[in-house]
């Protein structure tokens, strides 16, 4: 295994270790904007990015979103580019799920295997939307455009159509189905 390969679980940990040893507790309402968006609170909370006013200013806050295991914690620069998501990014939401190309991202093994507080929240956010992220990664994987086609419609992208039509013999009583959307 070579070097730079080691370099996001060493940074991982070292972070995680110096933020113990300095007995530091992040109080989100206290963070840099720009270090706000994908980071946790000392009571394991996500801080949440949001404007202040008109004029575009933001703000850090404590949102009431628990993050199960992980305290004290700011997303590395690493995990935001490996998963593809903007350290400007305000509220908690899915919409990000729906730009082109951000599964490929999410679902990347650097972000898959490095990233597990922001798989944590896609993976709650997918949920949210009726869908399951391994699913949706494993869509992705295949196809890249089932897997949007598996969000928009929450999870229940239309299957494959049968090719033979129903005869005289068959159960009338069943619903035709229609093709699927391409």
């Amino acid at each position: 295994m070579s070097y730079s390969s080691l370099k996001l679980p060493i940074f991982l940990i070292v972070s995680s270790l110096l933020h113990a040893a300095l007995g530091e507790n992040i109080v989100c309402e206290n963070l840099p904007t720009n270090m706000c968006a994908f980071s946790i609170s000392a009571s394991g909370k996500r801080c949440l990015l949001e404007t202040a006013n008109v004029a575009g200013e933001y703000t850090c806050r404590t949102s009431a979103v628990e993050v199960e295991g992980i305290v004290n914690h700011v997303e590395g620069d690493e995990c935001i580019a490996a998963c593809g998501v903007d350290r400007k990014t305000v509220g908690i939401s899915s919409d990000a799920m729906m730009e082109a190309g951000f599964a490929a991202k999410l679902c990347s093994p650097a972000c898959l295997d490095y990233c597990p507080n922001i798989l944590d929240l896609y993976f709650n956010l997918a949920a949210g939307e009726g869908a399951f992220l391994p699913d949706l990664c494993d869509a992705q994987r295949i196809n890249p455009h089932r897997s949007m086609l598996e969000m928009l419609s929450s999870g229940a992208a239309p299957g494959p159509v049968s090719e033979t039509a129903p005869g005289p013999d068959s159960d009338s009583s069943a619903p035709a189905l229609a093709p699927a959307a391409m």
